[in-house]
């Protein structure tokens, strides 16, 4: 049973510790052919049996190069999957190794790469084992302990409490015309605290990087793939009597489900998809709690790599252009997003990893670190930066509740300093992570947009930075495990900003109280 990773933002489940399986594979080889010409007939080392791999293709935005390219990809021996035309994002593949780098060399082509290091496999499912939830007689304990007027198990929910959720529900709880996303693992709409507010029109399961919108695709593959509907509580979860409060109580969720069914990796192609099916149907806030795998950080000098930089970047950018804002999570690793350098151990994670010293203002955590994007870090009951949080002066926005393991609340039934939400199967547990934090801020977005109808996505921005509650840099040294070492220094960015916070914790009273 395989470890939570920081990929999906999720620092840790307590007492939940569900498993995620990792697959094991290898890099495509490549060859150079002659630029500005449709490349020569598929190479001959592309035998019936040899593996395939996924591509994006990134090309000019006219239909006449995108119909040469298309034509390009077919006799380089590819298969067109989807082609994303009105951002010139083409989704390939191919089982010839030298696919890439020929692709790159046609004329229109201004970037392409692999997407995967590992081949692609059939759909299926493996046996993680059983999550560990909430237990009925906790449950039952949390409902005797509610407050008259609040749901059953919010005494638990410190991180309401602690951007004044609570008392912003009282006043508005959020406009039924305004519907966040949750790019993610899946949601499961049928949970009571979800069912009243989820929005079947708008999502869909990417998988694969195209739009499936049959019934129910937008739900996880399994169980074990819970992510996405504890996001998607958080966020969202009904005011009804029955369990959690979500911070937005009254907006639209729509599920968009990237994750792979086997290994549950959130590949380029699938969030490209999930951009711009969110684009197209009216979507105006996106929770992203995820980096895109295999890489942590992505590189412009590396071909792959820049590739899904660019092809990801299109895609939120046209999201943006379509009055969306996109929300994620800054990271688990504890990274100084800042700093000269990071030392990164787990990239790919779809095969075997290599360690590499990156520089991270030329290596990005996407979609985190793209322009535009509301980058969240996390913060503990005591409002101190979570231990896991990644952070860097200019780099974070905001921060919001994410849970910690060393700030553990006094006044809480179940004295848990992680966040408790919703589970796939109508269930409840607790999870801890930048995960966490992104959705508490997506749902104050939603809260400004539904006070601030028509405020684009660059005006909620500044409105939730501008009403987030200003904090300090830590007045002593971070350490938080109080082992002796200081774990991360903050920096002071200078107007009420820093590194750890950016301009402060997200403040959902203010965001239904200010005109």
């Amino acid at each position: 049973m395989a470890h939570l990773r920081s990929r999906r933002r999720t620092a840790l489940t307590l007492p939940l510790g569900v498993a995620l399986a990792a697959s094991v594979g290898f890099v495509p080889g490549a060859a150079s052919a002659a630029p500005n010409e449709p490349p020569a007939p598929v190479s001959a080392r592309a035998a019936k049996d040899a593996p395939v791999f996924a591509y994006v293709v990134n090309t000019r935005v006219d239909h006449r190069t995108i119909a040469y390219v298309k034509r390009a990809i077919a006799k380089a021996g590819g298969s067109v999957v989807v082609a994303h035309e009105k951002i010139g994002v083409i989704v390939a593949h191919s089982s010839d190794p030298e696919f890439g780098e020929r692709i790159r060399d046609v004329r229109g082509v201004q970037s392409a790469g692999a997407t995967h290091t590992a081949p692609l496999r059939a759909a299926g499912t493996t046996d993680d084992g059983e999550a560990k939830l909430l237990s009925q007689a906790d449950a039952k304990a949390l409902k005797q302990s509610a407050a008259p007027g609040a749901e059953p198990m919010e005494a638990d929910q410190w991180d309401l409490r602690a951007i004044g959720a609570d008392k912003a529900a009282k006043i508005n709880p959020g406009s039924k015309k305004v519907t966040v996303a949750v790019i993610d693992t899946g949601v499961d709409d049928t949970h009571p605290d979800l069912a009243p507010n989820f929005s079947a029109a708008q999502s869909a399961s990417c998988v694969g990087g195209k739009a499936d919108t049959s019934a129910g695709a937008w739900r996880p593959a399994k169980k074990d793939h819970y992510h996405g509907t504890h996001v998607a509580g958080e966020i969202g979860a009904a005011r009804n009597g029955v369990g959690v409060a979500g911070v937005a109580p009254g907006v639209k969720i729509a599920g968009i489900k990237v994750a792979d069914p086997v290994d549950e990796l959130f590949y380029p192609e699938n969030v490209v998809c999930a951009f711009v099916f969110a684009a197209e149907h009216s979507v105006e806030i996106t929770n992203n709690s995820y980096y895109v795998d295999p890489w942590l950080y992505n590189c412009k000098d590396d071909p792959d790599q820049k590739a899904i930089l660019d092809a990801v970047n299109r895609s939120q950018l046209y999201a943006q252009r379509k009055g969306i804002l996109n929300v994620a999570s800054a990271g688990n690793s504890n990274h100084d997003l800042a700093s000269d350098a990071i030392v990164d151990t787990s990239s790919p994670d779809d095969s075997t990893p290599v360690t590499r010293t990156i520089d991270p203002s030329e290596c990005l955590d996407v979609p985190t670190q793209l322009p535009g994007v509301v980058t969240t870090s996390a913060t503990g009951v005591k409002n101190l930066k979570s231990s896991y949080s990644s952070y860097g002066k200019g780099v974070v926005d905001v921060t919001a509740p994410g849970g910690d393991k060393f700030q553990l609340p006094a006044d809480t039934p179940s004295k848990n300093g992680n966040i408790l939400s919703t589970m796939p199967g109508g269930e409840y547990g607790w999870l801890r992570g930048t995960s966490m934090a992104a959705p508490h801020a997506a749902g104050v977005a939603a809260l400004l947009k539904s006070t601030h109808p028509k405020a684009g996505p660059a005006e909620l921005q500044r409105l939730l930075k501008k009403q987030a509650d200003p904090m300090e840099c830590p007045a002593e040294p971070y350490d938080p495990d109080s082992d002796g070492d200081v774990d991360a220094v903050c920096e002071s960015g200078g107007k009420g900003r820093n590194g750890f916070y950016g301009s402060g914790l997200v403040d959902a009273l203010d965001a239904v109280k200010k005109k």
